[in-house]
């Protein structure tokens, strides 16, 4: 079996000064797992652990961390919404920083949150300073810890923009120069920042518009001639591995944090039968 590759640590003299964007090395960094992540897929949150600490934070999992409410939110119950905000809110207040791999739950987090609990006297302003806080993985890595370096990756990569990372977050350039980076070769795909069809409970209410959205999707990644598909949230790279293994077509499917600290011996999310399976 191939050895693992490990994230190459960024050197002492990179380090980003402490103050700078608000960051210092030894600084707590509290991982917000979410929902996928710990059902489908928990080597994306140890490998965001991973990067994290490569970049000089101490990671923290709070125990009593649950999901975001994004669910609730986005079918109307804002009561409930605003329960499960409070209860993140008090879990995760007291780090200095929050790491979320997942552009949605990081966006329910940091512009949501806000919104739920603003005419709220005692939670507002705690829930305005857990979104001060609050970072996408790849935008913490390259805004906040000043990434440089990464495990290199030596196949070709087409990534999908995220809606909630890039119309909530403003995430786009920084996944790919973090990539790049790595010496990775990225193969754009046409329109590479239209959803997925995935969009939570969408792809359930709407089961026929969203296979059409993943159907044109798989396509587009497939004309890149890419082989490797990235993402920076589990529900669409979920939504779009399932499409490309029921055409058949062999695309790996990894999170971007999977890459980005060459943890890449696991299968990948689909494009491979898995018993034949020989890490990268």
């Amino acid at each position: 079996m191939a050895r693992r590759k490990s994230a190459a640590r960024i050197p002492k003299s990179a380090e980003i000064e402490d103050g700078a964007s608000g960051f210092a090395a030894g600084d707590s960094v509290a991982l917000f797992v979410t929902c996928l992540v710990d059902l489908f897929r928990p080597s994306v949150g140890f490998a965001t652990a991973k990067l994290v600490e490569d970049a000089g934070g101490r990671v923290e999992v709070p125990a009593k961390q649950t999901c975001c409410g994004q669910p609730a939110f986005n079918s109307g119950d804002r009561h409930t919404a605003r329960e499960i905000a409070r209860q993140v809110v008090a879990a995760f207040e007291h780090y200095d920083h929050v790491v979320v791999p997942s552009g949605s739950c990081g966006g329910m987090i940091k512009k949501h949150y806000p919104e739920l609990l603003s005419d709220d006297p005692q939670w507002a302003p705690r829930a305005d300073a857990l979104s001060a806080k609050t970072h996408e993985l790849v935008s913490f890595l390259h805004d906040v810890a000043d990434m440089r370096e990464s495990a290199p990756y030596e196949k070709t990569i087409t990534y999908h923009d995220s809606c909630s990372g890039l119309r909530e977050l403003d995430i786009k350039r920084q996944p790919r120069r973090l990539l790049e980076n790595a010496g990775v070769k990225i193969a754009e795909m046409k329109d590479s920042e239209v959803c997925c069809g995935f969009g939570g409970t969408f792809c359930v209410k709407y089961p026929d518009i969203s296979n059409t959205m993943v159907a044109k999707k798989a396509s587009n990644i497939a004309a890149t001639g890419a082989e490797t598909l990235c993402a920076g949230d589990m529900g669409c790279l979920m939504n779009m591995a399932g499409k490309l293994k029921r055409e058949g077509l062999k695309v790996e499917v990894r999170h971007i944090a999977e890459v980005l600290a060459g943890m890449t011996d696991d299968p990948p999310i689909a494009g491979t039968d898995d018993e034949n399976w020989e890490p990268s």
